[in-house]
C-alpha cells in the first residue's frame, strides 16, 4: 500500500485490525477486561431502560384501562337550581329524556342514569362505608370491569335486580360471600316528628366482582335503579348521567356537544379531568426516569472511551507502524471506531434481550420478589392496582436503541479521532 491510497470504508482489512484488538490479551497490549466493563456497563443500562419504560407504559395503561372500564368516559349532571318546595337541588327529573338526546349523538355509545350515595354497610358487627350506585340491569351488563369478567367475579349478575352486587374488597372488609345478607345504613332516612331517622335495608349479596383497581373494590356497589331510588329518596329523579363513548381519548372534544345535548342547565365531569392529576404527574415521572436512565446509559458508553483512550495507548507502535506502510488517517479512524462501536452493539443487543424478557416475565419476578419479602413488595392500597404491569412496546425498545447507539457511536469519534491524528514519527520515536 502507497501513501495516499486509501482502502475501501468498513473494509475486511479494517474489521479484522479492530478484532485483534478486542480479542487481545493484556499482556500483548490488549484491554479486553475494559472491553467487558463497557459491554456489561451498556446492557445493563439497557436493559434497565426498558424494564423501566416498560413497566411505566404497563401501569398506565392499567390505570387508564382500571378508569374506563369501571367508571364513566363522561358525567353529565345538572346545575343547582330551586325546586317547587323552594330547596336547592341539582337532580334530573327528566332523565329519560336527557339520556336519550346524548344517545343521539353518534360518539356516545351508553347513556345510563345514576342514583348515587354514601352509607354504611354492616353485617356481623363488621362495617364499612361504600358508596352505591343505582343502576339499570342492562346498564350494569355493559360495564367491562365489573360484569365482563367472570374469572375475577363471584355469584350471578343476571340476578343483580333480587339484590345487591359489591365490589371483592367491600366482601372482604365485611367478611361475606354470594347469598349473604348486608345491612345498608343510611342518614336521610324517613322524616318524623322526632327528626329525621337512619334508614336501613337489608339486601342480599348476589354477585360479588372485581375492578382492578382497590379503591373501586373496596368502596362501591350497585343496586337497582328503581330499588336505589326508594331507598335514597329519589323517586322519579337521577342524580347524574353515566355516558360511555367509542371513543373515549377524544372526550374533550365531545364534551361541549353532550352539554348543548341536555341544554342550559347540563354540566360535564370528564374522566381526564378527574384522573388528569395523577396522569400528568406519571407524564411527569416517566419523562424525569428516562432522563435519569439516559444518563445511565451515558456513563455506561463513557467507558468505552476509557477502554479505547487505553487501546491507543497500548497501540501507538502499531498504528505508527500502519500509518508508516502507508494506512490512512480515515483508515486508523474507522478501525478503533470500530472497536468501540461493536461494543456499543453488542452491548445494546444483549441489553434489548434482557429487558424484553424481563417485562415479559415480570409476574413471574414479581411473585419471586414478593415471596423473598413475605409478601409485602407490592401494596395494593398503595399502588392502586393489584399488580405491577408491563407492557413491552416497540417504540420503548426502539427509543433505549436509538439512545444507547447514537451515544456509542458519538462517544467513539473522539478517542478514534486521536488515533487517526497521531504522528507516526512520534509513535515509533521510543521504539
Amino acid at each position: 500500500m502507497t501513501e495516499g491510497q486509501s482502502t475501501k470504508p468498513f473494509s475486511r482489512f479494517e474489521w479484522m485490525i479492530a478484532w485483534r484488538y478486542l480479542r487481545a490479551r493484556r499482556e500483548e497490549g490488549g484491554v479486553s477486561v475494559m472491553t467487558w466493563i463497557s459491554l456489561i456497563g451498556i446492557t445493563l443500562a439497557v436493559a434497565a431502560l426498558i424494564i423501566t419504560l416498560s413497566v411505566r407504559t404497563g401501569f398506565r395503561t392499567e390505570f387508564v384501562d382500571t378508569i374506563l372500564g369501571a367508571n364513566a368516559h363522561a358525567t353529565v349532571y345538572s346545575s343547582v337550581y330551586v325546586d317547587e318546595n323552594g330547596q336547592t337541588a341539582r337532580s334530573i327529573s327528566n332523565y329519560d329524556e336527557w339520556a336519550d338526546k346524548l344517545l343521539a349523538l353518534p360518539e356516545v355509545i351508553r347513556a345510563a342514569p345514576l342514583v348515587r350515595g354514601q352509607v354504611m354497610a354492616s353485617r356481623s358487627g363488621s362495617n364499612a362505608g361504600i358508596e352505591v350506585y343505582g343502576i339499570a340491569k342492562d346498564d350494569l351488563m355493559t360495564i367491562p370491569r365489573v360484569a365482563e369478567h367472570p374469572d375475577e367475579s363471584w355469584g350471578d349478575v343476571a340476578r343483580f335486580e333480587e339484590g345487591i352486587a359489591i365490589g371483592s374488597g367491600v366482601a372482604r372488609e365485611l367478611g361475606v360471600v354470594v347469598g349473604d345478607t348486608i345491612k345498608l345504613i343510611s342518614p336521610d332516612g324517613a322524616k318524623t316528628a322526632f327528626g329525621t331517622s337512619p334508614r336501613v335495608s337489608a339486601f342480599e349479596v348476589v354477585y360479588i366482582f372485581t375492578a382492578g383497581r382497590y379503591d373501586i373494590d373496596k368502596t362501591r356497589a350497585y343496586l337497582p335503579f328503581a330499588e336505589a331510588q326508594r331507598y335514597f329518596n329519589s323517586e322519579g329523579a337521577a342524580d347524574e348521567i353515566e355516558v360511555m363513548l367509542a371513543h373515549p381519548d377524544a372526550v374533550d372534544e365531545i364534551s361541549f356537544e353532550l352539554m348543548q345535548a341536555v341544554g342550559d342547565n347540563g354540566l360535564v365531569w370528564t374522566w381526564k379531568q378527574s384522573a388528569g392529576a395523577f396522569l400528568s404527574a406519571l407524564d411527569m415521572e416517566d419523562n424525569v426516569m428516562f432522563v435519569i436512565l439516559s444518563v445511565l446509559v451515558l456513563i455506561a458508553a463513557m467507558n468505552i472511551v476509557s477502554g479505547l483512550i487505553m487501546l491507543v495507548k497500548n497501540k501507538g507502535r502499531d498504528i505508527g507502524i500502519l500509518r508508516t506502510i502507508g494506512l490512512t488517517e480515515g483508515s486508523v479512524l474507522r478501525v478503533f471506531f470500530i472497536c468501540g462501536a461493536v461494543t456499543g452493539v453488542l452491548g445494546t443487543a444483549f441489553g434489548v434481550l434482557i429487558g424484553s424478557l424481563f417485562a415479559l416475565n415480570i409476574d413471574s419476578i414479581m411473585a419471586f420478589v414478593n415471596y423473598l419479602n413475605g409478601g409485602g413488595a407490592w401494596d395494593p392500597s398503595i399502588r392502586g392496582i393489584y399488580a405491577l404491569p408491563a407492557e413491552l412496546r416497540f417504540v420503548d425498545v426502539f427509543k433505549a436503541v436509538s439512545l444507547s447507539l447514537g451515544l456509542s457511536f458519538i462517544v467513539t469519534i473522539f478517542p478514534a479521532r486521536r488515533a487517526a491524528r497521531m504522528n507516526p514519527v512520534e509513535a515509533l520515536r521510543y521504539e
